[in-house]
């Protein structure tokens, strides 16, 4: 099998382009500026916790689902701790992927703003 030297170059051009094709190099824009609690928070917290942490009998007993209840964890230092798996906090999602390093700096940089309700 000969390949020619136009498709060896594709082929070169096609792989440097690998990590724009597959997210791996692109920045996370989401968290930048200021972080909306009902924009950006909420949506990520809606796809990863309140699916098991609302209504009414949540999973072990941590409800969430309302800012209220959102700050109270905030406050606590549970948000964080489980959702970056730190020692000492059971990770969370439970039995899931750990949550994005991007999704993680969103919610990150709310709660250093001081978890506003905006």
């Amino acid at each position: 099998h000969r390949v020619d030297r136009r498709q060896r170059q594709m082929c070169i051009r096609d792989s440097d382009k690998e990590d724009l094709l597959y997210g791996a190099a692109l920045p996370c824009t989401d968290s930048a500026g200021t972080i909306s609690y009902t924009a950006k928070v909420v949506p990520i917290l809606q796809t990863n916790c309140y699916g098991c942490h609302s209504g009414g009998t949540p999973s072990g007993g941590i409800a969430m689902g309302n800012y209220t209840a959102d700050k109270a964890l905030v406050t606590n230092g549970k948000l964080i701790g489980t959702i970056t798996h730190t020692s000492g906090f059971s990770p969370m999602p439970k039995g899931g992927t750990k949550l994005s390093a991007c999704n993680i700096a969103v919610v990150q940089k709310w709660v250093t703003a001081g978890a506003p309700n905006n």
